[in-house]
């Protein structure tokens, strides 16, 4: 009848009513048990990458390059500054290396080439479920870190970028003084490709392809993250992945 509650009526309201709560507390519940997660991940592989003594990411043959190498997200940014030093081939162009530092940098393009290299052919494996092969050269973040001698208080870099991202990374063997990390300014024998972030790049050869961060226009050493973006330290992170990319 019109303007009674059946039992039916009780029961289907009752568990409509329980799943928007449970839903509700999911959905709160999922963020900290993610962050639980990644605290687990991280921790797993330290202690594994320890026993193992600090192995380097796989390395290919030349033949093994793939043909082609995808981009993602920006492939040219529409900042006025940055086309400005692109039309000059990046002669003027500079990185800051600044915070929790004795010695604030301001290296040229010239300067870091200009320090021992490292080249490498490593896989970069996409959190959009592909994988590419390409050689990249540069200089070892761990040899830009130690002209600039880092503080006793730092214990975290972050990497600032042309085109807004930001993330950052462990002031360690594990992350940024690891022999692989480095700020690549070439790609498959040549100057690296604007689409891939000219004219400087990180590589993070053990984490996913998002910590790879393209168009580098400055590093900064903190103690903390929690001022950085919205204070996980990292822009992805801040949009919903996780902050370590570790595989």
């Amino acid at each position: 009848m019109a303007g009674k509650l059946t039992r039916r009526a009780i029961v289907t309201g009752g568990a409509m009513l329980g799943g928007y709560v449970a839903a509700r507390s999911l959905a709160t519940a999922l963020p900290a048990a993610f962050r639980g997660g990644e605290a687990l991940t991280l921790a797993s592989h330290r202690w594994l990458l320890s026993v193992a003594g600090q192995p380097l990411a796989r390395e290919y043959s030349v033949e093994q390059i793939s043909p082609e190498f995808p981009t993602v997200g920006t492939v040219n940014p529409e900042d006025e500054e940055y086309q400005a030093l692109r039309r000059l081939g990046f002669t003027t162009w500079r990185l800051p290396v600044d915070g929790l530092v004795e010695r604030p940098l301001s290296l040229s393009l010239a300067e870091l080439r200009s320090m021992p290299a490292r080249t490498q052919i490593t896989a970069h494996s996409c959190e959009r479920g592909w994988t590419a092969i390409a050689q990249w050269t540069g200089v070892q973040l761990s040899r830009v870190l130690d002209l600039a001698g880092p503080k006793a208080e730092a214990r975290y870099v972050v990497m600032h970028c042309v085109d807004g991202w930001y993330d950052s990374y462990t002031l360690d063997e594990f992350e940024a003084l690891h022999p692989q990390t480095i700020l690549a300014y070439g790609m498959n024998g040549v100057d690296l490709p604007v689409q891939h972030g000219a004219p400087l790049r990180l590589r993070v050869e053990r984490q996913l392809g998002w910590k790879s961060l393209k168009y580098v226009n400055r590093v900064q050493l903190v103690d903390s993250v929690d001022e950085i973006g919205e204070g996980s330290g990292s822009f992805a992170a801040d949009i919903g992945f996780q902050w370590y990319g570790g595989i």
